[in-house]
């Protein structure tokens, strides 16, 4: 639960400390998903709603959009890389969702997938 008026500067540095602490026990490259708002329930849920949007799907929200891409970079800047061996991608994609919260508040989770939650979608059509 953060205050209110933590600023953007301070969620990235809290996403990047969570990240840093417990990527390699995820399987890198992972997709980070963050739950911005709601209770301390919902929030939950949402980090990990967001840690399952496609990979091509950006938040229609200018400026969570801006801050996904924000915390993505800042991500793979720490070198962490594949299996935490080093390298350039450490998280494939950052996904922000958000939820109204009582105004003396700021919930936030952080949620990072593993291989498991990756996905694909095909179809099959007879020749």
């Amino acid at each position: 639960m953060l205050n209110p008026s933590t600023g953007e500067d301070e969620i990235i540095e809290l996403v990047l400390d969570v990240v840093k602490k417990n990527v390699t026990k995820c399987c890198p490259p992972v997709i980070v998903g963050i739950g911005v708002g709601g209770t301390s329930s919902e929030v939950v849920k949402l980090a990990r709603t967001a840690s399952f949007r496609n990979l091509e799907i950006r938040n229609l929200d200018k400026r969570y959009r801006q801050l996904e891409e924000k915390i993505l970079d800042a991500i793979n800047e720490t070198g962490i890389g594949p299996q935490g061996l080093g390298g350039k991608t450490t998280a494939l994609a950052c996904n922000i969702e958000y939820a109204p919260c009582h105004m003396a508040s700021l919930p936030l989770a952080v949620f990072m997938s593993c291989h498991s939650t990756r996905r694909a979608d095909s179809k099959i059509s007879p020749p």
